[in-house]
């Protein structure tokens, strides 16, 4: 058996296991959103911590899961495959040594400047001096987030470097977990109980960076204090990290922006939007976040070995199964939408009116979510291969684009409009990146990977229209809570076997990639 024969059916495994820890963190996610929305609704404390929670979150982005772990991890590797684990490690604690120093003085700024960004992020909350008050003063607390989850990605970089993802892919169910312990215990100790919610952010932030601890020192990394800033590792960093930065900062004021107008509009607004964008986040996370956490620090590798044949089999690889499973899900969401929403969600002081606003965010999401995941596995390619430019200006024009739909896509849906120019725009971004891919070296036909999308798009809402329309009352249940519960789990249960059965009839590369990767860990181009 070839060596690229094992390390495809090693791809595929080491997404299914990110994967499988990843659908376990965002089912805790979900729980999470589901204790929020119970304890609080759409209300004007949940308004108030998500808009808070939104500004380190954003730059949580840039600093950490974002530009600095794509930046860091090429270098990392190269190191490792070019040099030796402790070269590479001296260069980590150069790294950490640097985000230490700036990042915890963005944090003391953030701290100190609340009240400002707090007025240029959501100004509409001014009229509601409490609202206002508590946004800032939620803003300062959860700062500190910002330096925890910074720290956590550069040790989780340096984990998936070594091939290990479990437990880094894990470490988010502890941070979830942090948090809805403190909705539960602690909400009773605070006068104003979304206290307890800044709280679990914290706790949360901790553990996570806490649990991966013990298996980066069992792969023989100690931290050293070494701030050198003419290494030459730590230039490379910085050479690549500054445009993704400047790209990024497009993205950040464009949803501080989203944010801003959202607080204009009717209450609620940012709380419908949060909610639906966790339930689109779902399958990102799970699928496309997953292999693009596998797919950089192995397209790392390949291009430090300068074998471009293998960066292009791998990329179609991940695009290939980045479809499979994005595409039935984003169908998923568009025609079971209201129906997923009330079984999430419409518990407690969330009613059936916030039901059908999220649900309404949600369908506009859905089509985005494939735009999102191809960026996602995209993306490492271009950082892999040392270009960082062309997806920072890529990603600038999606945004200009996002700001000009704005206006009339609120005019034409309401708040439901930010969602739908934010997939738009999504979808732009992701159409650029693959037009321009193939001058970096790694050919890809834009054509071909339409013509699938097409395919598995047909069989997807083949399969969800068919499981919509088959009635779901053969078995009688008194309890309404079971009743909901299982008509959602038998739409998705039938819905996914149809679809698993039309692809096969359309004979889909993809499926057929997913079945060798799996079993007879054949090539497949």
């Amino acid at each position: 058996m070839s060596t690229t024969k094992v390390k495809e059916g090693s791809f595929v495994k080491s997404v299914s296991l990110v994967s499988g820890a990843t659908a376990f963190s965002r089912v805790l996610g979900l729980v999470r959103e589901q204790v929020l929305a119970y304890f609080f609704g759409a209300s004007l404390a949940t308004d108030a911590f998500v808009t808070a929670f939104r500004i380190p979150n954003l730059l949580r982005d840039m600093f950490a899961e974002g530009a600095l772990s794509s930046a860091f991890v090429p270098v990392f590797k190269e190191k490792l495959v070019r040099q030796s684990d402790q070269e590479a490690f001296n260069l980590a604690n150069t790294v950490l040594a640097a985000v230490l120093l700036v990042v915890g003085m963005i944090v003391l700024l953030g701290i100190i400047a609340a009240p400002a960004i707090v007025f240029i992020s959501a100004k509409g909350f001014t009229a509601d001096p409490f609202k206002f008050g508590l946004t800032v003063s939620l803003t300062r607390l959860m700062f500190v987030y910002l330096l925890l989850v910074s720290l956590s990605a550069m040790v989780m970089g340096m984990l998936n470097s070594f091939g290990r993802f479990g437990v880094p892919a894990f470490a988010p169910a502890v941070f979830n977990l942090g948090m809805i312990l403190s909705m539960f215990l602690l909400r009773h100790f605070f006068g104003i109980p979304i206290y307890a919610v800044a709280v679990g952010v914290l706790v949360g932030g901790a553990g996570q960076l806490a649990v991966q601890l013990p298996l980066l020192w069992r792969i023989g990394f100690r931290l050293r204090w070494r701030l050198d800033l003419l290494d030459e590792g730590l230039k490379k960093v910085v050479r690549l990290f500054t445009p993704m930065v400047i790209g990024m900062s497009a993205g950040r004021i464009n949803i501080l922006v989203n944010t801003l107008l959202a607080s204009f509009l009717i209450e609620g607004s940012i709380s419908y939007l949060n909610y639906s964008f966790r339930l689109m986040h779902f399958p990102l996370g799970v699928f496309a976040v997953a292999l693009g956490t596998v797919a950089l620090p192995k397209a790392s590798e390949i291009a430090a070995r300068g074998n471009m044949e293998e960066l292009s089999r791998a990329y179609r690889q991940a695009l290939g199964l980045n479809l499979l499973f994005i595409v039935p899900s984003a169908v998923f969401l568009a025609f079971v939408g209201p129906q997923l929403v009330s079984v999430i969600y419409q518990w407690g002081q969330f009613s059936a009116i916030d039901t059908r606003h999220t649900a309404l965010a949600l369908l506009h999401y859905s089509y985005g979510l494939i735009g999102f995941a191809v960026v996602r596995v995209t993306v490492p390619i271009f950082y892999a291969l040392g270009d960082s430019r062309l997806p920072t200006r890529i990603s600038i024009l999606s945004v200009l684009v996002n700001m000009l739909l704005y206006y009339p896509m609120i005019r034409a849906l309401d708040f439901a409009g930010l969602a739908a120019a934010t997939s738009l725009a999504a979808l732009l971004n992701a159409g650029l990146l693959l037009y321009y891919l193939p001058a970096k070296g790694v050919p890809v036909s834009p054509c071909r990977v339409l013509l699938s999308f097409f395919k598995l798009a047909i069989a997807a809402c083949l399969a969800f229209y068919v499981a919509a329309l088959v009635p779901k009352d053969f078995i009688p249940w008194e309890s309404e809570v079971i009743s909901r519960v299982l008509n959602l789990l038998f739409t998705l249960a039938l819905g996914g076997v149809l679809y698993l059965l039309f692809c096969f009839a359309l004979r889909t590369k993809e499926l057929t990639l997913l079945k060798r990767g799996f079993f007879t860990k054949r090539s497949i181009d």
